[in-house]
């Protein structure tokens, strides 16, 4: 292994779950303005982007502080309770379980670097028992104190205590992408559909595409 560190996205990365995060902001939508969302807001809108951002989109931007954190929380329930309610995918993706062994037997430092907030965060730990390789406190999430995934993947290389050059970031989003080259990562991994790979490998940094971690 060339790389002396490990950091992992999250949801999409280590935990397929962007259909229930669809569904959620769905059940928000019907709530906010008595529709669904389409499939056109979806992807222009409302992906990748902060729930807050999104509620004042639903809101044609007149939700006010309290009702921004209301149904951000709120979206997070549902989303909860809809991983819940899928019992056959609510599961670490092939071959994660095996990896993160293999990284504690040859001593290779790793965390994980999510955008989640900590509700979520918590749920997952709880839900996955990540506590068996990672320490909840070394996980770094969205505690509103971080003005980007750049500064996340920074603060997780720091609590490895491994230089971000030295460190192989997995990721599933373009924005992920772009964030850890300019945190300073040059092996990213990316966990993509087969027929997106070869996209992917184009972009800076990128040195290995796959769909799960059979072969990481």
């Amino acid at each position: 292994m060339e790389y002396k560190g490990v950091i992992f996205d999250f949801n999409g990365t280590l935990f397929f779950d962007n259909d229930k995060h669809v569904k959620a902001w769905g059940a928000i939508s019907k709530i906010l303005r008595n529709k669904e969302i389409t499939d056109e807001e979806l992807h222009e809108k409302l992906n990748g982007t902060p729930n807050v951002q999104n509620i004042l989109y639903l809101t044609d931007g007149k939700a006010t502080k309290e009702e921004q954190n209301r149904y951000s929380l709120l979206k997070e329930e549902y989303y909860r309770k809809f991983c819940k309610e899928d019992q056959e995918s609510f599961h670490l993706v092939k071959g994660v379980e095996a990896f993160f062994d293999t990284l504690k037997e040859k001593k290779i430092p790793f965390t994980i670097a999510s955008a989640s907030i900590k509700e979520n965060i918590d749920f997952f730990i709880e839900s996955f028992h990540l506590d068996q390789w990672i320490r909840p406190e070394d996980i770094v999430y969205d505690d509103g104190t971080y003005e980007n995934k750049i500064a996340m993947f920074e603060k997780a290389a720091q609590i490895i205590n491994v230089p971000i050059e030295q460190i192989r970031i997995y990721e599933d989003s373009v924005s992920g992408i772009h964030n850890a080259y300019e945190a300073g990562c040059r092996q990213i991994v990316v966990i993509c559909e087969k027929e997106k790979e070869e996209t992917y490998l184009k972009m800076p940094g990128v040195v290995k595409t796959m769909q799960d971690f059979s072969n990481p």
